[in-house]
């Protein structure tokens, strides 16, 4: 049975495992060609399995996130704006935190106008909103004086397994736009974060993984990361 959290009343949200591993295109492709046996590609995704994934991350001045990150925290919460495919239609706010060896995600949607007065600095509508989590960023940008730092582009192709709810995702092409952070211009200049041969391995499942799926990853090089896609890009302004 699912317990309440007792500040919003709704299902407590169930924390999940998440493991990193920095791989190349030909492990990723060797990869690929053994998971399509027993996976399916996310039906989301475009005909090819793959879409753009488009964020832009919170910080304030002192870099209290990039921090948190760098320090290793088994305690920390980031929050972002995420979009898809440059679909400006489709919004979400999220907020991903980190509990001990937990994953845990919030996002609830957001409009395309909103994300603008955001970035502009004008939040005192947020303060009373319907969402929680608007009014939680709220009171994260008035006190800690967060504000969107960062935009980070990547391609992801998913694949899904349902037995451990197992998501295996493969992300390349990793760039950021350095200091500029309207997400709603599909024109913005990026620049690369990683080297073009690296892909970013991630599994992300619930209480067990599966054999079968441990087995079809192995890989010969590959190294296990806290790789962070936001903290690369922060390396460019």
């Amino acid at each position: 049975m699912n317990t309440m959290n007792l500040k919003t009343g709704q299902p407590a949200l169930k924390g999940r495992r998440e493991l990193k591993h920095v791989i190349t295109q030909g492990d990723c492709h060797l990869l690929r060609h053994n998971l399509q046996h027993v996976m399916t590609l996310d039906p989301h995704a475009k005909k090819d399995g793959r879409y753009l994934i488009r964020s832009v991350y919170f910080d304030n001045f002192d870099n209290k996130i990039l921090n948190q990150k760098k320090e290793g925290l088994f305690h920390r919460d980031k929050y972002r704006v995420r979009l898809y495919d440059d679909d400006t239609s489709f919004i979400n706010l999220e907020k991903k935190s980190k509990r001990d060896n937990l994953c845990y995600k919030e996002k609830c949607r957001i409009t395309a106008e909103e994300y603008t007065r955001m970035n502009k600095g004008d939040i005192a509508w947020m303060e009373e909103d319907a969402r929680p989590l608007m009014r939680e960023l709220y009171t994260h940008m008035n006190l800690f004086q967060l504000k969107p730092v960062a935009v980070v582009d990547y391609i992801r192709e998913v694949y899904i397994y349902e037995q451990g709810n197992v998501r295996v995702t493969f992300d390349s092409q990793v760039r950021t736009s350095c200091k500029d952070t309207d997400i709603l211009n599909p024109d913005l200049i990026m620049v690369d974060t990683v080297d073009p041969n690296t892909v970013i391995l991630e599994v992300k499942y619930d209480e067990y993984l599966p054999d079968v799926i441990k087995l079809l990853l192995q890989v010969r090089d590959s190294r296990k990361t806290s790789f962070s896609k936001y903290q690369y890009s922060r390396m460019y302004g």
